[in-house]
């Protein structure tokens, strides 16, 4: 861990801010801009200190206790970093600011958070603290998808050299190596007090807009307290067209949207989602690993306090 302060005297009452990074965040491109993120923090906050971390359980720790000592945690990295953070930030006051600087960074598409670090500072230095929805699932927490099925494993299985020499595309390789035959799952949905039972090769619980970088949601929010389910649907026991269709009806989802008029995509939307499934479904929390099996999901109003822009829907 390395610890550096940055003071400046402008102002009378102190306000205080929490910088931190991975080392190897946006492949090493915080550490070489630290100057800079230093000094323009500096502009609103007359104390800056920054702090490099080694493990999610040292960020985690480092949230939690700069939620009680500053009036803003700002940290950088992915959409994986970004659930970690919400699992220490949930429910406090402090407002978080974000630097998006993984791969795909999914969270930041969905909020209009500028992809790169110069406009990032300035939606924290002149953007709006807005309370946001998150996703509440047993004692976890996700931000912006709880997902089971076709390709969803790749998000966490594909190796972070991989993904550092080749970006996004290393998702894609990754699912074509080794997620094309589409496990077949039983579902049972309660959304809302509304049911549904079929079987599935994939099942998204949307509270963000963005999806591997794609807008699947497009008309999805995260402070109106609901979220979006979408389930592409398969037979029991499929042919091999019926195999086929499957990757025609993702590609479709992708393209243009959980909107798009197909017969075995459905969509639902709610406050509480309720799904029966088998023991061995693997869960994926904001391209994280989480658990297996039922899982209840449910809208948690206004429970993380983010930076966003100025002027646009989130």
């Amino acid at each position: 861990m390395r610890f550096v302060r940055a003071t400046s005297c402008a102002g009378d009452a102190e306000m205080r801010c929490l910088f931190l990074y991975h080392e190897g965040s946006g492949r090493g491109t915080v550490a070489r801009k630290l100057p800079l993120i230093k000094r323009r923090l500096s502009r609103r906050y007359q104390q800056v200190d920054i702090v490099c971390t080694t493990s999610a359980d040292e960020l985690m720790t480092h949230v939690r206790e700069g939620m009680s000592t500053y009036d803003a945690v700002v940290f950088s990295g992915g959409d994986g970093t970004f659930n970690d953070v919400l699992q220490a930030a949930e429910g406090s006051e402090t407002p978080l600011g974000y630097l998006p600087t993984g791969t795909v960074n999914d969270v930041a598409r969905s909020l209009g958070i500028p992809r790169n670090i110069k406009g990032a500072l300035n939606v924290i230095l002149s953007g709006r603290a807005e309370r946001l929805d998150c996703m509440k699932i047993g004692e976890r927490r996700a931000m912006y998808i709880v997902a089971a099925g076709a390709f969803t494993s790749a998000t966490y299985t594909t190796p972070q050299a991989m993904k550092r020499v080749m970006g996004a595309a290393a998702y894609a390789v990754e699912a074509v190596l080794h997620n094309l035959d589409f496990q077949v799952f039983p579902l049972k949905i309660n959304c809302d007090g509304k049911s549904i039972e079929t079987s599935a090769v994939l099942v998204f619980v949307l509270n963000g807009r963005s999806v591997a970088g794609f807008p699947i949601n497009r008309e999805g929010s995260m402070n109106d307290g609901k979220l979006e389910v979408v389930v592409i649907r398969q037979a029991k026991r499929p042919n091999l067209l019926q195999k086929l269709t499957k990757y025609l009806s993702l590609a479709s989802l992708f393209l243009f949207g959980c909107k798009v008029k197909k017969k075995d995509i459905l969509t639902m939307s709610g406050k509480r989602i309720d799904i029966e499934t088998e023991k061995n479904v693997v869960w994926d929390f904001d391209g994280e690993e989480g658990v297996t099996g039922s899982i209840e999901v449910t809208a948690e109003r206004g429970n993380v306090k983010l930076f966003v822009p100025r002027g646009k829907k989130v």
